[in-house]
């Protein structure tokens, strides 16, 4: 798709702050010197150099971190039986300094290291420093050392932001290092959040409007940098800051609205089809991945650039553990989009707070069906091809399957359980993506089940706990049917930023200024989107598995598997049972904010205790975000930000259970960094001054 793509990445050896020991892996596997340091006293160099600055951001969506630091502990996303990342949601002691390895409790070796974002988001402020330091003494053509410096400065504010939204006050370090450095101080947040936002405003000021520079898509431009100048001046002016920050509020907002509003107007309306964003991706540079609507991505296609040790494995990550608990009727490969690593289990929340009848987005988000792509020699009433997996997400007040027994799979020689009963439902009739409606097939036997509430009680986490629940309704935003390998690196893109976020962000600016018409108008720009269209049909269901269609493994009983696992429909019908099938728009306009809000933001901000205008206005505002941008990689800085992390992650994540306020809204200082630090005599720091530079709790 872009030319950035399909170009090697340099990074520097002026590491500066690698004194950990993680870092070794990351050089040996990746680092590639094919020049001296003196190339970049170059303006190819230096231009280079710029260009790599996209491969930085790559890291993010490597492996477990990438929803272990930004989706876990929230009130979004539990773990389910993988215990892979546990502590990062459970909060128990193993989420500390040191890091969980198996010898101190963690599952295995994949655990994520609070030093990992730590190392990685230093070495692109070390390549960004060097372009800062360099582009104005090497670069004598105005616009390529302009949009040198854009690059670097947006770079090393975004690599700033990530860190103090994690840690709190960094090491700020803006200028190369020469070797090896050991003696730091750490900066203030204050100071932190005056560092990220300089860099964003000034590569807002050096960008030229929305020039796709390395090319549509993936490119930063001045958009993108206004999105994150806003994300950058709303935070310091957030709850978490609130004992130092009340000079900067009224300041930093407005202007945080005027960027919203340059990129909101430069890149237009969203786009048309929430559809469009995720479930429409249909392969290889898809048409999904050029859309206006999207600020920031990391970009993936099949060249080796782009695979590899952080190649985008986020498809692992959202789906349920189908072909265990499915006892094989449901065989995972390259035909279904997702692996079942079973990771990210939505919570109860996550589900409740849609409006199940009128909120598209929901049923364009989870995934609710899979076909039986594996049927057993016994005569069970199943074909290939028949409904192997059905997820009913019916709300509380539903009673229409109190009396159903759902569940997974039980394969004993009876095929009933211990108490001689078949577990799996009864289809009350079957869903078909062309009629949109439900067909007279009633009675069909299916053999994975499950519902989300019964008799008023949210049952869902019971119908197979191993311990903990694999057996969910998982979301569909990574989804990638072009991999060439079942646990190969995916192809696509991952989104970052977009304008739909811009509008959140603008009306929570408006909120924090009492000015609630404005943010009710831009949250309904957002809500008029997830409407459903007149004419749509709403059991139709598609995901980026579609992309297999194009994939070149799709011939034999991989193609079979295909047809048969992605029957393109969802459970819309079933659970909402007493809605006649439709094909009319839904509404879902706000007419009052922040009173009299919809009934599911009503019984969440109820659950919270959410009172007063401007309390119910942000929590609202909160809901809004999960129904936009769930599994979007920033939930935790979010709640965070907002002071509303330890309070939302009590209320709706019950493996949260350790999460301690005035702790965990911070994480840990990396132990091995600290450890590498020496005073300016060159003498090791006493445990007190360790201390001091530890965030409080750890």
């Amino acid at each position: 798709m872009n030319s950035i793509k399909n170009i090697t990445i340099y990074l520097v050896l002026i590491m500066g702050l690698s004194v950990c020991s993680c870092s070794k892996d990351f050089l040996d596997e990746e680092l590639k010197t094919q020049y001296s340091t003196d190339y970049f006293d170059t303006p190819e160099g230096i231009e280079e150099l710029t260009v790599s600055l996209y491969g930085n951001i790559r890291w993010h969506f490597g492996y477990e971190w990438a929803y272990g630091i930004t989706l876990y502990g929230t009130d979004e996303f539990t773990n389910a039986n993988d215990l892979t990342n546990e502590m990062w949601n459970t909060y128990d002691n193993r989420l500390g300094p040191l890091g969980a390895s198996p010898e101190t409790g963690a599952a295995n070796k994949n655990a994520t290291s609070p030093a990992a974002l730590w190392d990685q988001m230093y070495y692109g402020i070390a390549s960004a420093n060097t372009i800062i330091a360099k582009a104005p003494e090497v670069i004598e053509n105005e616009q390529t050392r302009n949009r040198c410096l854009a690059h670097a400065y947006f770079l090393r504010g975004y690599n700033y932001y990530r860190l103090t939204a994690q840690y709190g006050g960094v090491v700020l370090q803006t200028e190369p290092a020469v070797g090896v450095v050991r003696n730091f101080e750490r900066a203030t947040e204050e100071e932190c959040w005056e560092q990220v936002i300089s860099d964003f405003r000034n590569a807002y000021e050096l960008f030229e409007g929305e020039v796709f520079t390395y090319g549509k898509g993936i490119t930063w431009t001045k958009a993108t940098a206004a999105h994150f100048l806003a994300k950058a001046l709303l935070f310091r002016s957030s709850e978490r800051n609130d004992s130092w920050n009340s000079s900067y509020k009224e300041t930093d907002l407005n202007e945080a609205i005027e960027a919203c509003s340059y990129a909101i107007g430069a890149r237009g309306a969203l786009a048309g089809n929430y559809s469009d964003l995720y479930a429409n991706w249909t392969g290889v540079d898809s048409e999904a991945e050029q859309l206006d609507e999207i600020l920031m991505a990391a970009g993936y296609n099949a060249d080796g650039a782009t695979k590899g040790r952080f190649g985008n494995r986020t498809y692992n990550y959202f789906n349920p553990q189908f072909s265990s608990f499915s006892g094989g009727w449901v065989q995972r490969g390259v035909w279904i989009g997702g692996m079942d690593f079973q990771r990210c289990r939505p919570t109860e929340y996550s589900y409740a707070v849609f409006d199940h009848v009128n909120d598209a987005r929901m049923w364009k988000t989870f995934k609710t069906v899979y076909g039986a792509n594996n049927v057993p020699e016994q005569d069970l009433g199943v074909e290939t091809g028949d409904p192997g997996i059905v997820m009913i997400l019916n709300t509380k007040d539903d009673n229409t399957y109190n009396n159903y027994n759902f569940g997974a799979f039980v394969q004993n020689p009876d095929w009933v359980d211990t108490e001689g009963r078949l577990p799996e439902w009864k289809l009350g009739g079957r869903q078909t993506p062309s009629s949109g409606s439900l067909t007279s097939e009633a009675g069909q036997w299916v053999p994975n089940s499950l519902v989300l509430y019964q008799n008023g009680e949210y049952v869902a986490p019971r119908f197979k706990n191993q311990p903990i629940c694999n057996f969910f309704a998982g979301i569909n935003k990574t989804d990638d049917g072009s991999r060439t390998a079942e646990k190969g690196d995916a192809h696509r893109d991952v989104t970052m930023a977009r304008l739909a976020e811009t509008y959140l962000i603008r009306a929570e600016c408006y909120v924090r200024l009492n000015q609630y018409g404005n943010a009710m108008n831009d949250i309904n720009i957002v809500r008029e989107r997830a409407q459903w269209k007149s004419g749509e049909n709403r059991s139709y269901y598609s995901d980026g598995s579609q992309a297999f269609e194009n994939n070149s493994l799709n011939t034999g009983s991989a193609a079979e598997k295909y047809i048969n696992s992605n029957l393109n429909m969802n459970t819309y019908y079933l659970s909402n049972p007493d809605i006649p099938v439709t094909t009319a728009a839904s509404d879902l306009m706000l007419t009052s904010f922040p009173d009299n809000l919809p009934e599911e933001d009503e019984a969440i901000l109820a659950r919270i205790g959410a009172s007063g205008s401007y309390d119910r206005a942000l929590n609202f505002i909160l809901n809004e975000r999960t129904r936009e941008l769930l599994g979007e990689w920033q939930r935790w800085e979010t709640l965070s930000r907002t002071g509303t992390l330890i309070k939302r992650a009590q209320a709706f994540n019950p493996e949260a259970v350790n999460i301690t306020a005035n702790k965990h809204e911070l994480r840990p200082i990396p132990q091995s960094f600290i450890d590498g630090l020496l005073n300016e005599d060159g003498t090791n720091l006493s445990d007190a001054q360790k201390s001091a530079w530890q965030n409080p709790g750890y």
